[in-house]
């Protein structure tokens, strides 16, 4: 062989390597010829799919199965079906968020329902879940975790979240456990800039890391956090950290399962150090598979970083045959196989209970009598945060509430610009149902004043309003269902909301 065949063969071997290293996001809703030239001659062989890429069952389906012809039998093909709002298939039965099975502390209805969700997503053609999160919410504040995460005790948190994951793998779907070293206790949302956990070592390892710590016997794969631990590593995120990734993960605890990075998209990382470069780090590091979810472009700059990298021998080729074969291992076990969703019926019937049995009373809520009337207040806008993807429409509740009482409905574009004071004074029941993730101002909190807070995304906006509060977790079909029950007087609210700052509080 000539030098310069040689020299295009190992270009061709590293970037197949960099290719098989990363997982990239899709446009639209089929595969084009053109995206599937880019996956064939990139050796890419792991996708994730959002809601914008899905339609309904029959679309998605075709869509997962061009996939896999195109990526070959070890395709992985992701997607974020945590439950509550965090779910990119809404056709299929919606499961609760994790902080509404954490109000009901049943691990037995943890694993059923983690079962149900893999039944769902294999039918679909999806092999790999990113869930479940094992992120403690130790931060009232925190404004990108909230009901995603199982509560603040690391024990019975872990317990329910281990019980999830254990359903989904009987059901051969790969899981996730997220966002390592621990999401919790922060104040900043890393989509939109670099959080930092000023904690010591002893602190995080009786809280944040130990989750983690009890997952790395049997989670198939970890994803990291994009946050600076100064105790573990004051230089670098956990997605870039040789001391998080290799120091921690690996060489302490000795976890032999798959590493991928949150989305490198992110702005606390494409924003401080640029996608490219940090790909390439995040491997060296320890990484097994980088998650490139930004656009062709971005893509195309990660992949010829990574190739760059690894025919400089930047990150060492037995390292990169070991990240492969973890990988490969992973495609394995959990194979991109759908089989037929017999299971359909039931599974809603069970998301119906689960949503049920979180339902949180707080302050001792009581609903109104059966046909009082009653005044709905909400925000007009489907609101998302950017995870979700989508919040619920004003109407839709407000038909919750018209099943049980004569419901007239006020709507703010913004909460800071509505004034309370022009409620009509006409002796009508006033429910604020929040339907956004974001806490409330110092403003809304001195001034609103409902007679009960109907709290259906994030549980802690129930400190920001001075009333009597019912805790959804969430706005899907089955937690409307819940609530609707709560207010015909047909359920009692039975779940206790999992975060100590409430516990001495949210009694029904």
């Amino acid at each position: 062989m000539s030098q310069t065949e040689n020299s295009t063969s190992t270009r061709l071997n590293a970037r197949k390597v960099a290719g098989q290293s990363i997982m990239i996001r899709m446009p639209g809703t089929s595969l084009d010829a053109d995206t599937a030239a880019f996956l064939r001659d990139n050796h890419i062989r792991a996708v994730c799919l959002f809601r914008q890429n899905m339609v309904d069952a029959q679309q998605l389906s075709k869509f997962t199965a061009d996939l896999r012809a195109v990526m070959g039998p070890d395709a992985l093909i992701g997607i974020d079906q945590e439950g509550g709002a965090v779910v990119r298939a809404t056709w299929v039965p919606q499961p609760p968020a994790a902080m509404s099975l954490g109000a009901s502390n049943d691990a037995a209805l943890c694993r059923e329902v983690g079962a149900a969700v893999a039944r769902a997503v294999r039918s679909l053609g999806f092999n790999w879940n990113f869930a479940p999160v094992l992120d403690l919410n130790n931060n009232v504040d925190n404004p990108v975790i909230s009901e995603r995460s199982f509560g603040a005790d690391p024990d019975k948190a872990t317990a329910l979240a281990l019980a999830w994951m254990e359903g989904s793998l009987s059901e051969g779907v790969a899981c996730c456990v997220k966002h390592f070293p621990g999401h919790g206790d922060t104040n900043v949302d890393s989509h939109r800039d670099l959080p930092t956990v000023d904690k010591s070592r002893a602190e995080l390892d009786a809280l944040e890391l130990s989750p983690f710590r009890q997952a790395a016997g049997n989670a198939p794969a970890v994803m990291s956090a994009h946050i600076i631990y100064p105790a573990l590593d004051p230089d670098y995120p956990a997605t870039m950290s040789k001391k998080i990734l290799t120091g921690i993960l690996r060489d302490e605890w000795n976890y032999q399962g798959v590493v991928i990075t949150d989305g490198m998209d992110m702005h606390a990382i494409a924003g401080h150090y640029g996608v490219g470069n940090a790909a390439v780090i995040a491997l060296a590091a320890g990484a097994d598979m980088v998650m490139a979810l930004g656009t062709r472009e971005t893509q195309k700059e990660t992949l010829d970083a990574l190739t760059a990298a690894i025919e400089a021998g930047t990150i060492d080729q037995a390292g990169l045959e070991q990240r492969l074969a973890r990988v490969a291992a992973l495609a394995r076990k959990y194979p991109c196989t759908p089989l037929p969703y017999q299971t359909e019926a039931a599974d809603q019937a069970l998301m119906v209970r689960a949503w049920s049995r979180g339902l949180t009373s707080y302050k001792g809520a009581v609903a109104p009598a059966p046909g009082s009337k009653v005044r709905l207040v909400t925000s007009a806008n489907v609101v998302s945060d950017g995870v979700s993807e989508a919040g619920i429409p004003a109407a839709k509740v407000a038909a919750m509430l018209a099943r049980v009482y004569d419901v007239d409905t006020v709507t703010f574009e913004k909460m800071d610009d509505f004034d309370w004071k022009t409620l009509l004074d006409d002796g009508r029941y006033v429910i604020l149902a929040s339907t956004i993730r974001l806490r409330y101002s110092e403003r809304v909190r001195a001034s609103w004043k409902p007679d009960l807070h109907l709290v259906l995304w994030n549980p802690f906006q129930s400190l920001d309003i001075q009333a009597p509060a019912l805790i959804t977790y969430g706005f899907s079909g089955p937690a409307l269902e819940a609530a609707a029950a709560w207010f015909s007087g047909k359920l009692q609210a039975q779940g206790v909301l999992p975060v100590q700052s409430f516990q001495d509080m949210t009694a029904s």
